[in-house]
């Protein structure tokens, strides 16, 4: 039977780049799951490699169909925006192991659909401060900086991702992301170990 291997972490805590590194390692043979959005792109997003990007009909259209293994609104400054896995035939776990990238909440909802044995939580962790800076960094790029959501996404996720919930699902290791080698290494070495 396969597993996910599931990462999750604060907003710039470095999961994206992580899970990249992860997803190109050929040793592991992790497939991946695409997860959807009713956001807008970001440049340089592709459709159905970062998100699968939809409005907010088709969300609609895939909960009244009973597609929707978890969703997420977030109330931001620019509107609502849902983020949602769909049972879309992505996962089989009869056959493969799989990466997936999220939050607190879409890792208990996946975990509670799945099977808590099925699940492996690959928690990332950096220091608020630095946390900060690389979300900062990254807004900057933007050709349209959005300071005003990066701020309220920091403090969200202080609360989204508070102790007693990482401790309430049995979330026991964290994986320091002060050095992106060496917390890739660790993490690969678990994977091999779980798998």
């Amino acid at each position: 039977m396969g597993k996910i291997f599931f990462i999750l972490g604060k907003s710039s805590s470095g999961k994206d780049t992580i899970f990249q590194k992860i997803k190109e390692n050929k040793e592991l043979n992790l497939k991946t799951v695409v997860g959807y959005t009713t956001r807008p792109m970001r440049e340089n997003e592709v459709d159905g490699e970062e998100y699968f990007f939809v409005d907010r009909d088709r969300l609609e259209e895939l909960q009244n169909d009973g597609k929707v293994i978890e969703v997420r609104h977030y109330n931001t400054v620019h509107g609502v925006w849902s983020y949602f896995t769909v049972d879309d035939g992505q996962i089989d776990l009869d056959r493969d192991n799989y990466l997936y990238i999220g939050t607190l909440e879409s890792y208990e909802q996946v975990r509670n659909f799945y099977g808590e044995d099925k699940i492996v939580p690959i928690y990332i962790e950096v220091e608020q401060g630095e946390r900060l800076k690389r979300a900062i960094l990254r807004e900057i790029e933007q050709s349209e900086p959005k300071y005003e959501e990066l701020c309220r996404r920091f403090l969200a996720d202080e609360q989204d991702f508070r102790e007693e919930e990482i401790n309430r699902l049995g979330i026991n290791k964290k994986y320091m992301n002060d050095n992106l080698n060496d917390c890739v290494n660790e993490i690969t070495k678990d994977i091999k170990e779980n798998k």
